[in-house]
């Protein structure tokens, strides 16, 4: 797409749109008020894909990351990296940023790399922004812990359960959404209805456990309990989610429901009976609650 009004883009992977992501984003989103259009330049995969047949899992899915873009007014546009990862420094500049984007104004973070093998820095950024008479915005890394915030922070808490952490981090809850799949309808028999959704292949696995969480169902937030994991207790189980939702009572199969996480509660535990897990679903909901009091927030209901 090319666009025919000035744009201030914003420059960067974008693959979580954590807190340092979202001050390059908030960049350009303030030059809406010089009359730019505020765009941010998104890969349709993760660069690693191209360079080495590999990625990182994705801690952020396509859908929610255009939702939370749309929703405070940046419109985005997706490219190929195997159409720019040969391209120089002056060869993006001019065909991607110029010619298709029409920038006027640039945005991005401390570390931005760009051209063939990587080759630009935000040096060469400027040399070429005060060559064509383009705008340029460079924002300081965000610290958290001493640390910059980075997807790859963000990825190993969610994989080690320190979900309080991975939050901070992105600024928002940690969130995945999934098609409800049919189950064993084992949450009925011990007096907890569940819903059952399978992780995208290429998604961030959290650690396997019983989360906090709250559940979002028609716009409501509903607090929850989330498993998490291969349900030990149960023979020939693939990795998946479930979740109680407590205070909601409905069908959902078929339904693409996002699940936000909160804290981590447990390990997953094998349980030698139907009355010891009953007995320990009924633990964890109280954990659970207590969480949700400790927050101040239990949701919409």
């Amino acid at each position: 797409m090319i666009f025919k009004d000035k744009t201030a883009v914003a420059l960067g992977s974008f693959d979580g749109l954590h807190k340092g992501h979202m001050s390059v984003i908030a960049c350009a989103l303030s030059m809406k008020e010089c009359g730019l259009v505020p765009l941010a330049l998104l890969f349709d995969s993760h660069p690693m894909l191209a360079l080495t047949g590999q990625a990182p899992p994705e801690i952020l899915q396509s859908a929610e990351r255009e939702r939370l873009l749309t929703e405070i007014g940046v419109k985005f546009e997706y490219i190929s990296f195997k159409e720019i990862m040969n391209l120089t420094c002056r060869e993006f500049f001019e065909e991607i940023l110029l010619k298709r984007l029409n920038a006027a104004a640039v945005c991005c973070g401390w570390n931005y790399r760009f051209g063939r093998g990587n080759e630009g820095g935000c040096r060469e950024l400027r040399d070429l922004c005060d060559e064509f008479g383009v705008e340029l915005h460079i924002s300081d890394h965000v610290d958290l812990g001493g640390e910059p915030i980075s997807s790859s922070r963000i990825r190993l808490a969610v994989e080690q359960g320190d979900i309080p952490l991975a939050n901070a981090m992105l600024g928002r809850e940690f969130s995945y959404s999934a098609p409800v799949v049919s189950g064993y309808h084992r949450g009925h028999l011990l007096g907890a209805p569940t819903i059952n959704q399978r992780f995208e292949p290429d998604f961030v696995r959290p650690r396997k456990g019983v989360y906090a969480s709250f559940t979002t169902v028609g716009g409501v937030r509903y607090p929850s309990v989330t498993n998490i994991g291969l349900r030990p207790s149960f023979e020939n189980e693939d990795f998946r989610s479930e979740t109680c939702i407590i205070g909601f009572s409905g069908d959902l199969y078929g339904q693409v429901i996002k699940v936000s996480l909160l804290d981590f509660i447990r390990d997953e535990q094998k349980f030698g009976s139907v009355e010891a897990l009953s007995a320990q679903i009924a633990l964890d909901a109280a954990r659970a609650k207590e969480i949700f009091e400790k927050r101040g927030d239990s949701g919409n209901v």
